[in-house]
């Protein structure tokens, strides 16, 4: 009987070895053909979602899970040149460091106003980090706003910078698996201030952040511009966006394309959120200056469009 029982038993842990074995393996190749499928998506040029799936699985998916789906391929890292070599000189503001409720102090590029205002603008990074191009932005927003305009760029890789897509996609990474960039900028919130009256503006990856800050800071926050970041999907999270929202998008973007950006823009109606859409027949990050493919014209535009909309919501 003894013996029996001893074998029943190694069987059972036998057979839920292998079940947990099977398990993991299906999740490691369900993983990998998404991945597989996103690659094939972006090659093909077709205009299909980024969040790569169908189904309720994919509306439930969070902004960080559905851009994870492709930032790591190598399809999407070939929609981004390396960065032209760039340093900023004679640079109007300083890096500082600010507390984080981590415990890991915060880092940013930052431009103080000439007069005494509550106004933040909180700048974001693209995938490259904070870098001298972003710096620079951050110059040109703070000085087309009158320089009465407090700036803080936030560097959400704490000091990593990338130069090669490998690298990008390595930072990256791990920023979308941690919650560590929410918290940078909820320090830099904290930063401003409690009564600060905060906007932000972003590219690609802080296209996305932007958006995201905008649905976390509430009444916070009250204006947002996103260049060519990833959509959010949820409705419940799109109502909690107390903030006109300046969104700006390539057609030709096969990273963020046309069918999300749309699927977006319902969903900020039907919600009654404030979503001014402004599109250019151009692909992903065509107003980076650090891109070798840069358009000048559709760039130079795009930052009238963007000071336009912070200089009509400045309090």
């Amino acid at each position: 009987m003894f013996i029996n029982n001893v074998l029943m038993k190694g069987s059972v842990s036998l057979l839920t070895l292998f079940l947990l074995s099977a398990n993991t393996i299906a999740q490691k190749a369900k993983k990998s053909s998404a991945k597989t499928k996103a690659e094939n998506i972006l090659l093909s040029g077709e205009d299909h979602s980024c969040c790569i799936g169908s189904g309720d699985e994919e509306e439930n998916k969070t902004a960080d899970a559905a851009f994870m789906d492709i930032a790591g391929t190598k399809e999407f890292g070939k929609l981004h040149d390396e960065p032209l070599p760039f340093t900023l000189q004679n640079p109007s503001g300083s890096d500082i460091i600010f507390n984080c409720n981590d415990g890991v102090p915060g880092r940013a590029y930052f431009l103080k106003a000439k007069s005494n205002t509550p106004n933040y603008l909180i700048v974001i990074q693209e995938w490259w980090g904070l870098n001298d191009h972003i710096r620079q932005e951050a110059e040109k927003y703070y000085k087309a706003l009158g320089e009465n305009i407090n700036v803080l760029a936030v560097d959400l890789y704490d000091g990593k910078v990338a130069s090669t897509v490998d690298s990008a996609q390595k930072y990256i990474g791990e920023a979308l698996k941690s919650k560590r960039k929410e918290t940078i900028i909820e320090g830099a919130m904290y930063y401003a201030g409690k009564f600060a009256n905060i906007y932000t503006i972003g590219w690609c990856f802080g296209g996305m952040m932007s958006l995201q800050t905008a649905i976390n800071g509430g009444n916070r926050v009250q204006g947002c511009v996103m260049y060519y970041g990833q959509p959010e999907k949820d409705e419940a999270r799109i109502a909690q966006i107390q903030c006109d929202v300046l969104g700006i998008f390539g057609t030709k973007d096969r990273g963020i394309p046309n069918e999300s950006v749309d699927a977006f823009a319902e969903k900020m109606k039907k919600a009654g959120k404030n979503f001014d859409l402004v599109r250019y027949d151009a692909v992903h990050a065509f107003a980076n200056p650090s891109n070798p493919g840069y358009n000048k014209e559709f760039g130079e535009d795009a930052f009238q469009k963007s000071v336009a909309f912070l200089k009509a919501r400045l309090k």
